[in-house]
């Protein structure tokens, strides 16, 4: 039995979608970050509840993530933007 599409024409079913983003950065930095992400997503934190568009962000340390070495290619970056070298 094959999967079928939707039709382009139908509504898409919501549901709960990750947006990751990885930087290299302090950890001020990475808040000041998520703030900004905060007021993209919801810019008048006043308004009468709910949003629109529900959502979440958090701020984790790569530590903190299940993947061992979830972005190596930001550590490499900044590395070579530094003159550190690999």
């Amino acid at each position: 039995m094959s999967e079928e599409l939707p039709d382009k024409e139908s509504p898409e079913e919501a549901g709960v979608w990750e947006v990751r983003l990885g930087i290299y950065a302090t950890e001020r930095q990475a808040e000041e970050v998520k703030e900004q992400i905060a007021r993209l997503l919801c810019p008048d934190p006043d308004h009468a509840p709910p949003c629109p568009v529900p959502w979440s962000v958090n701020v984790l340390h790569g530590s903190d993530l299940d993947d061992e070495d979830p972005y190596p290619e930001l550590v490499e970056q900044a590395r070579a933007e530094r003159g550190m070298g690999s």
